[in-house]
């Protein structure tokens, strides 16, 4: 894929679903959901008073589940997912910390016994096919075991878009093995792991590399490194969430990138966003979300 559009054009071929949003009173949450209106029907868990006025401005018509308190939104936006009653969940003005709470509540949340992980998906100017990136978002520094899930998560869900070659590079700051850097070690690892079949045919690990020669044929070729995915990566795998994040949210704001953002490996797809994202990148994480449900 090369667009975001390719991935709307995917998501817009799915039923419509009806996706649970935990606090959602700020314009650009509803500006989103006004937006992506066509692929979901929200139902709004958060204050009625402080809606109301909002969805008029907006010209939002949803559903609203009156819950004061964004914390007590989260668990009750979980719930709908848990029960049936929605097929998908959203962060709104929830903090991140209490939203994922709710998400991994053992009582009533989306707990499957796998790892939870972030992929961001990245459609930017400079690249010449949609980037992925993982994990983020969530896992703050996985070790190996844990990097083995997070990369599963992510080829499942570039599989449900129709992948069925994905070349992943597993970043670090230098290509060769090093002591003090156990993410180069860990690259390595998954990298053997890949050419012995353990994530399944047509997938590419290459490790550790820096991030330009992952982007750039030309760096590869000043650096002598040769391998099919340098400078065509499909997917970077980081070393931990402050590296990806640091990463992501560069390239969106300086590289002008479209973006979006899902965490997977929950019974049901969670859209998890930034308060501060805009409305067009919210639109853009529900079309991700959706475009991966089979």
């Amino acid at each position: 894929m090369r667009k975001m559009d390719e991935v709307v054009a995917l998501a817009k071929r799915k039923p419509r679903r009806r996706m649970a949003v935990s606090a959602p009173e700020g314009l650009n949450v509803l500006e989103g959901l006004k937006m992506a209106y066509e692929l979901v029907e929200p139902i709004l868990v958060g204050d009625r008073d402080k809606l109301l006025p909002l969805m008029e401005q907006v010209g939002l018509e949803a559903e609203i589940v009156d819950v004061k308190d964004p914390v007590a939104a989260a668990h009750e936006a979980v719930k709908l997912v848990s029960s049936g009653k929605a097929d998908l969940i959203m962060k709104g003005k929830t903090d991140t910390p209490n939203f994922l709470r709710a998400v991994l509540n053992k009582e009533y949340g989306l707990r499957t016994g796998r790892l939870l992980s972030h992929v961001t998906i990245m459609e930017i100017p400079a690249y010449h096919k949609l980037l992925f990136v993982t994990d983020a978002g969530m896992n703050i520094r996985p070790d190996y075991a844990q990097k083995v899930d997070i990369l599963n998560n992510a080829l499942d869900v570039l599989r449900a878009l129709g992948y069925d070659e994905i070349k992943v590079a597993a970043v670090a700051s230098i290509e060769a093995l090093h002591h003090d850097m156990p993410e180069t070690y860990d690259a390595a690892m998954l990298s053997k792991a890949a050419q012995r079949g353990q994530f399944g045919g047509g997938v590419l690990v290459e490790g550790p590399l820096g991030f330009d020669i992952a982007i750039s044929k030309e760096s590869a070729e000043i650096k002598k490194i040769k391998s099919p995915v340098a400078g065509d990566a499909d997917l970077i795998l980081v070393p931990d969430v402050a590296s990806g994040n640091i990463m992501a949210k560069a390239i969106i704001y300086f590289g002008n990138a479209k973006s979006g953002g899902i965490i997977v490996g929950a019974s049901a797809p969670v859209v998890l966003l930034s308060r501060a994202d805009t409305p067009e990148q919210k639109f853009y994480s529900i079309a991700f979300a959706l475009a991966t449900i089979g």
